[in-house]
């Protein structure tokens, strides 16, 4: 459902300092030629910085993201829906673990990013701090959120940096199969009771506002945008990126029935793309600093899995250090 181009030309400047050394020429070069800097490469210390960042953050969203729909497992209305709930949530937590494969790579250990995220030092995406109400919620996240992601992150596989790259293919292949479980989750529903259809609606309602800030604020009050290009770290813009989710989910809403909630959205003739209304970036902001609906009990609940499961993790280090030992007597 979601395809884009990820080809913009002039997105990367035209010329190499002849100021800069070796090195930095080296790597501008191959960033300019649109190749992959790889973790042997030699990179300025803020292109690292800033994928340290941005990969770390983005591996707690899907970690974290596994919360709101987990808690569906138990209620999922059939087996069907269950077995299907399990898969996608087994696999962002895969998600999770291939992003922070690719941030240790810059220098970083997990353990410092994890104790990051539960000091409340970084961040994950805002709409993983709202509640899922009611079975619509987990088809709508399906459709819209997991929609977002995939119209966030398809451009993400053209990344500068290799290994996240190389990670986002397999990521962006399996938010697809999310996207399409919601919609058909959310149709099935819609052929149903007129109470079900209230249901997804009022899902829409909640859920729609909070998608769009997804992609982040406007591109003016984005601090880290414009470098991230010139980098080839990003892709498209934040506005561009809303934009096209728009324009790609208003034809999937007509065919499903529902009612997005915006009246001033509308098809714009001359700009060929749908217009569409303010989004509400107090809130956004508010949640991303700690105070939304579920913030406290998102980080609640990752600390105490994080602190149930340690004697795992010491259990596994203790039979990994066993086997080493062994493996070096028996060499000697």
């Amino acid at each position: 459902m979601y395809t884009q181009a990820m080809d913009i030309p002039g997105q990367h400047q035209a010329a190499v300092s002849v100021n800069l050394s070796p090195e930095e020429a080296k790597f501008e070069a191959r960033i300019e030629a649109d190749g992959r800097i790889e973790p042997q490469d030699w990179m300025p210390e803020a292109y690292r910085k800033t994928l340290v960042r941005q990969i770390s953050q983005h591996a707690h969203s899907e970690i974290v993201g596994m919360l709101p729909e987990g808690n569906w497992i138990s209620r999922a209305p059939s087996l069907k829906r269950k077995a299907i709930l399990i898969a996608k949530v087994q696999d962002e937590g895969g998600h999770g673990l291939y992003l922070y494969s690719a941030a240790e790579t810059l220098g970083t250990s997990r353990d410092e990013m994890i104790d990051a995220l539960h000091s409340g030092k970084a961040k994950y995406s805002s709409i993983f701090n709202y509640p899922t109400l009611n079975w619509a919620d987990v088809g709508v996240i399906g459709w819209l959120v997991d929609g977002a992601a995939i119209m966030n992150q398809i451009p993400l596989c053209r990344c500068s940096y290799g290994p996240y790259s190389r990670a986002m293919v397999r990521v962006c292949k399996e938010e697809s199969f999310h996207q399409r479980q919601g919609y058909e989750a959310l149709l099935v529903m819609m052929r149903g009771t007129e109470e079900q259809k209230q249901m997804v609606q009022d899902a829409v309602n909640r859920w729609w506002w909070k998608c769009l800030a997804m992609f982040g604020p406007p591109d003016a009050d984005s601090p880290h945008s414009a470098q991230a290009m010139k980098w080839g770290i990003k892709r498209i813009s934040n506005d561009e990126l809303r934009q096209k989710f728009v324009d790609a989910t208003v034809p999937q809403a007509k065919v499903l029935g529902v009612t997005l909630p915006d009246p001033n959205l509308k098809w714009n003739e001359e700009r060929q793309h749908y217009d569409f209304g303010q989004i509400d970036w107090q809130e956004f902001w508010n949640t991303v600093q700690g105070n939304g609906p579920c913030n406290k009990e998102r980080l609640a609940t990752r600390v105490k899995a994080h602190n149930d499961g340690r004697w795992v993790r010491e259990a596994a280090m203790a039979y990994a250090h066993k086997q080493a030992q062994r493996a070096h007597k028996e060499a000697a």
